[in-house]
């Protein structure tokens, strides 16, 4: 069955003031369901409330620089003027990780962290925007945990580092203690990742490079939202580093496909990304093979004409390019009077 048409759009206008702290979701209530919903509008827009740029948005709603210049093409980040439209992010599709701990998804510069579930409570999952490093000191990949907590770090920045700043003409010291303009800002996660990797908050003075490409390899995240993590997660978190700019799941029947720009100093071609974005309806379908399913007719009939234009877009919304019928529900029958005591009857 092929998706015609999205569900219907109703807008959401907020008047902001201070931060909103919108991070937590609600997982949903099929298990293999993987696309979650921050606001229950498909398209949620704020309206700016005086003068600012669009890197004050983003920071109000937690949001990265990326992410919001991307969902917003056509706007000056720079300038936006009183009552203007912002759209912001609303669904994303989880990556494609087991479901604890920490995952840090740095094609889409966006961390999951899978909260204990509570008793008598739905599962949750909270999302927060972070940068991740720049092409020439790369994020690493791979399985890790948490192996040390810090608060109030001092910053001891290697000498590569060291060397870097004095060629810019920006010498840096030994040692930075603790304080508004440290790197690490208040809260430090230490990675088990040779090297020396850190999960970690950030100084003043670079606040808006949250959701770029700006680090020496370390992620970085706002100070309330590295708070919050901290404050949650215990040593010995396990900590899943992907790259996946391009993800499907499943909501209510409905799959979605959400595909992200590359990494600086990376190239991916259409060609490229339809392939891998056909593996993933495929894997998504149980479909077993990369392309034997679909030669023999087994692919199921998607909106391509969609997929096409997520793939060129790349904005990172959610869209949907396929609904299939639900699945069917066993249905509990009365006894029939000849010695059976109830069945069960599968429906059409």
């Amino acid at each position: 069955m092929k998706v015609r048409s999205l569900f219907a759009v109703s807008i959401l206008l907020s008047a902001i003031s201070g931060v909103v702290h919108a991070t937590t979701y609600t997982l949903p209530e099929h298990s293999n369901d993987t696309v979650i919903t921050q606001f229950q509008d498909d398209v949620p827009l704020t309206r700016a409330d005086q003068n600012e740029t669009l890197l004050d948005v983003a920071r109000r709603f937690l949001l990265g620089q990326t992410e919001i210049v991307r969902l917003n093409p056509d706007v000056d980040r720079w300038h936006i003027k009183k009552d203007e439209i912002v759209r912001l992010s609303n669904r994303r599709i989880l990556p494609d990780t087991p479901h604890e701990g920490i995952t840090l998804n740095i094609a889409e510069y966006r961390m999951y962290y899978y909260p204990p579930i509570q008793k008598g409570s739905a599962p949750q999952v909270m999302s927060y925007a972070h940068g991740v490093g720049r092409q020439d000191w790369k994020t690493p990949l791979g399985k890790t945990s948490i192996v040390q907590k810090v608060k109030d770090p001092a910053w001891h920045p290697p000498e590569s580092i060291r060397r870097e700043h004095a060629a810019n003409g920006d010498p840096l010291p030994a040692v930075v203690p603790p304080g508004p303009h440290n790197p690490l800002g208040a809260y430090m996660l230490h990675l088990g990742v040779p090297g020396g990797y850190l999960i970690h908050g950030t100084d003043i003075d670079k606040i808006y490079g949250i959701g770029m490409q700006i680090t020496h390899g370390c992620v970085r995240m706002y100070p309330e939202d590295i708070e919050a993590l901290y404050n949650s997660v215990p040593v010995g978190t396990p900590v899943y580093i992907v790259k996946q700019p391009i993800k499907v799941g499943w909501l209510d029947n409905t799959l979605y496909i959400e595909a992200h720009p590359d990494l600086e100093g990376e190239e991916t071609t259409l060609s490229q990304k339809l392939d891998a974005s056909l593996k993933l309806i495929q894997k998504a379908n149980n479909i077993p093979g990369a392309y034997a399913a679909s030669q023999s007719g087994a692919m199921p009939e998607f909106d391509r004409a969609a997929l096409n234009q997520a793939l060129t877009a790349l904005d990172g919304n959610p869209v949907a390019i396929y609904q299939r019928l639900p699945q069917p529900q066993p249905v509990s029958l009365p006894a029939t009077g000849h010695g059976s005591k109830g069945g069960y009857y599968h429906g059409i």
